[in-house]
């Protein structure tokens, strides 16, 4: 079902103050700022090998980043993992017992289709599915 670790989301407060340690201390490539205004986030992605982090800068109080942030500080808020069939994913998961956050795929950054498993049935991780755009 899981085919790779797609990416690491980490909550911050601000993308301009934080992409500079990945890009440059870390010397990640950097891929590019997007708003997914459903998640009312501006999200920055940067390369290493064959995963990404994905810098989640929220742009509402109602952001569920925002709220993340209020609650936890800034840091790692979820890890995703790339499927070939996200609804096929959905499905087996629903089936087995899986509490899901999303029964139904909802659009992500860069075109991709994205469903959250509840943190309850993962081990207190916030876990995600995502089916890379075409």
């Amino acid at each position: 079902m899981l085919t790779k670790i797609n990416h690491i989301g980490i909550a911050v407060k601000s993308l301009d103050d934080t992409i500079p340690f990945y890009r440059d201390n870390l010397c990640m490539e950097f891929k590019g700022i997007e708003e997914v205004a459903e998640q009312k986030v501006r999200v920055a992605m940067l390369e290493i090998g064959e995963s990404k982090i994905e810098l989640l800068e929220p742009i509402s109080e109602e952001s569920p980043v925002a709220k993340f942030i209020e609650k936890n500080g800034a840091g790692i808020h979820h890890i995703a993992y790339e499927v070939a069939d996200i609804e096929a994913a959905i499905a087996k998961l629903l089936a087995d017992g899986t509490r899901m956050i999303d029964e139904k795929p909802r659009n992500g950054a860069h075109g991709s289709l994205i469903a959250f498993i509840h943190p309850k049935s993962s081990g207190s991780v916030l876990t995600e599915l995502c089916q890379a755009g075409h």
